[in-house]
């Protein structure tokens, strides 16, 4: 796989030699247990996959080196680059400025910018509208352009089955950059529509069923569909492709769901399109880890990542089902040995929780975090996690530990 050229100052050697030492001993990605990091009072137990995809590296090393390459030019990111508030930040402080933010809201007018700028697309890709806005600026989108190509394999796949001639559901969050971006070249093809969870996709099969009147479709889904769409004919023949990031499980059940309801219906076995599975595969990788970390008897989770990460959400969803399961953003959030400072999913707000750290020895503690974390943060944690465990080994012993 190709290597990229990430900043030192996200790499961890702890969690560089782990994943190393673990990669060497499972090539083929089938041991999803834990790496357990034994610091006597405190024991960690980090997941076998998590932390920096192929598509995050790529769009931090196409950022980093355009700032390099261009001194004294303007240089613009569409939104955030991913969803991680220190490395959004980093890209600020090298003079990167956002046009929009992460719901599509501009900061900057699009009247500002000229062709003598230059615009990064950011790893979500983009809508097509603004890809042609930014063209006809004389911004080029290509030599620029860091979407990440698992996000491009769900355009391509829903082209595929456009030409055939079926509607594109899309299963995904509807103010999401990527499925703002996956729904604009979805409807370049062919009618689609968004469904967020499978109360919707239920509600969705009432239509196709004809069980819900015609009518009431485009007042229930309104904003969740193309253009002209038809509900009398462009429910006949689906097919599925979802946001990356979504949880693996939930998406599946909704293919399987609709699948059903149509040749039930239909009786016709080409009215849906069996597209194979859309998640890129390290959202699958850390998904299917953390089920493996989780069958590891522990005290409670943390999981470290920027708050409005759609893949880091899902993890926490997974954590939350087993144990106590805390959401922070970084090492800082930890304010003590009694209290923690983190972020509910449910209220969509941070908390303050005391007494997060059972009063016993050892604590056992699951760690993993999103896709777009970087491992210096997940190290920094570890490290805050340690001070309050006097007598415990110390980094630099655990790091000889996998060298």
């Amino acid at each position: 796989m190709k290597q990229f050229d990430v900043p030192l100052f996200y790499r961890s050697p702890l969690i560089s030699a782990i994943k190393q030492k673990r990669k060497e001993a499972d090539k083929m990605k089938k041991d999803f247990t834990p790496t357990r990091l034994d610091f006597g009072p405190l024991q960690v137990y980090l997941a076998r996959h998590f932390g920096f995809c192929y598509g995050v590296e790529n769009a931090i090393d196409i950022a980093f080196r355009t700032v390099a390459d261009n001194p004294g030019k303007r240089i613009f990111l569409l939104s955030e680059m991913i969803h991680n508030p220190q490395v959004n930040a980093d890209l600020v402080a090298h003079g990167i400025r956002f046009l929009q933010d992460t719901y599509g809201k501009q900061l900057i007018s699009f009247d500002e910018i000229t062709g003598d700028d230059i615009v990064l697309i950011p790893a979500f890709g983009t809508t097509l509208d603004i890809e042609e806005r930014l063209r006809q600026k004389g911004i080029p989108t290509d030599k620029y352009n860091t979407t990440c190509p698992f996000v491009e394999k769900v355009w391509n796949r829903s082209e595929v089955i456009a030409r055939k001639e079926y509607t594109i559901i899309i299963h995904g969050k509807p103010a999401h950059e990527e499925t703002r971006a996956t729904f604009s070249h979805a409807a370049a093809h062919a009618p689609s529509v968004m469904v967020k969870d499978m109360e919707e996709a239920i509600r969705l099969a009432q239509y196709i069923t004809g069980v819900k009147e015609a009518g009431s479709f485009y007042e229930e889904f309104h904003g969740q569909y193309t253009e002209g769409f038809d509900i009398k004919k462009d429910l006949k023949r689906i097919g599925v492709v979802n946001q990356t990031t979504m949880l693996a499980s939930d998406t599946q059940a909704i293919a399987d769901y609709l699948k059903k309801v149509i040749l039930d219906f239909t009786g016709n076995p080409d009215s849906f399109a069996d597209t194979r599975d859309t998640l890129c595969y390290a959202t699958n990788d850390n998904q299917t880890a953390v089920s493996g970390m989780l069958e590891t008897k522990a005290d409670l989770a943390l999981v470290v990542g920027g708050y409005n990460s759609s893949n880091t959400s899902h993890l926490v969803e997974l954590c939350e089902e087993k144990l106590p399961t805390y959401y922070i953003s970084s090492a800082e959030k930890i304010l003590s040995a009694t209290t923690i400072c983190h972020y509910n999913i449910h209220k969509k707000e941070e908390t303050v929780t005391d007494g997060y750290l059972p009063g016993k020895e050892p604590v056992q503690i699951l760690v993993t975090s999103g896709a777009s974390c970087p491992d210096a943060m997940v190290e920094a944690v570890i490290s805050k996690l340690l001070v309050y465990f006097p007598g415990a080994r110390s980094l630099e012993e655990m790091t000889g530990q996998f060298n």
